[in-house]
C-alpha cells in the first residue's frame, strides 16, 4: 500500500472518530471497512466507495476532504 494511501486512511479514520454527526454504529462500521480494506488493499476508489455507502454522512466527509 502507497504511503500516500496510508496517509489518506489515517486522515479519514481520524476525521470518523471526531465526528458527532455519526453514530456508534456508523463509525464502527466504517472503521471496519478501513480494517478490510488494509487487508485486502483494494482499489482506492473502490474503496472509497463502499465507505461512503455506509452512510451520506460518511460520504460528506470523504467529499470535505476531496477524496470524492
Amino acid at each position: 500500500m502507497s504511503q500516500s494511501n496510508l496517509k489518506h486512511l489515517e486522515r479519514i479514520k481520524d476525521r470518523i472518530e471526531r465526528s458527532s454527526e455519526l453514530s456508534e454504529e456508523e463509525k464502527s462500521n466504517s472503521f471496519k471497512h478501513i480494517e478490510e480494506w488494509y487487508a485486502e488493499d483494494k482499489a482506492w476508489g473502490t474503496f472509497i466507495a463502499e465507505l461512503a455507502k455506509i452512510s451520506p454522512k460518511i460520504e460528506a466527509i470523504l467529499a470535505e476532504m476531496g477524496l470524492i
